[in-house]
């Protein structure tokens, strides 16, 4: 059982790598924060964008034909906070984002969210490692985004597309 040592009798030896050997194994276990309501149910990025509203929408439509929850994720900017000098690798801050706050309370408003159950996410870092960790944490069904159609977005690569590429979980993109 995870969480629970059993100890052996006092004239049984117990390895010494035995201890370490359970660590890996913890980093391995998912988070037990989510909560389980939301199991298996669709994952959405959401930024308040139009392509982001597109997918929102798809999303509400595919929960409710599933008869499952939604979990929006918002995923807040991460800038770097020194310029890459020799090999001193950047570093990166979490800028407050208090978008998310304003996010959820315009998606609370939001009459069309009503026939679904959902929860907001915040998440900090990279869009795309964070939306399939939360698909992962929450075991999706699948992940909706929507394209992008910026500079950024053709010169390195989509989050929509880089997703789709590394994703173990059905993505949908939505245009």
């Amino acid at each position: 059982m995870a969480g629970h040592e059993f100890f052996e009798p006092a004239d049984r030896k117990r390895p010494v790598a035995e201890p370490t050997a359970a660590e890996p194994l913890a980093a391995d276990e998912p988070r037990q924060s989510c909560d389980p309501a939301f199991k298996h149910g669709v994952v959405v990025g959401f930024d308040g964008s139009t392509s982001s509203e597109r997918a929102l929408a798809y999303a509400i439509g595919m929960a409710s034909r599933l008869g499952s929850g939604l979990v929006i994720v918002h995923v807040a900017n991460r800038l770097p906070t020194t310029v890459w000098a020799g090999c001193e690798p950047p570093v990166f801050v979490d800028v407050p984002d208090h978008r998310t706050e304003v996010l959820g309370l315009e998606l609370a408003c939001a009459d069309y969210l009503a026939e679904v159950s959902w929860i907001l996410v915040e998440r900090g870092g990279d869009i795309c490692h964070e939306l399939e960790e939360v698909g992962r944490e929450y075991e999706a069904d699948a992940i909706v985004v929507g394209s992008s159609h910026g500079l950024v977005g053709r010169l390195f690569g989509s989050v929509a597309g880089r997703l789709a590429k590394r994703a173990k979980r059905p993505v949908v993109v939505i245009p």
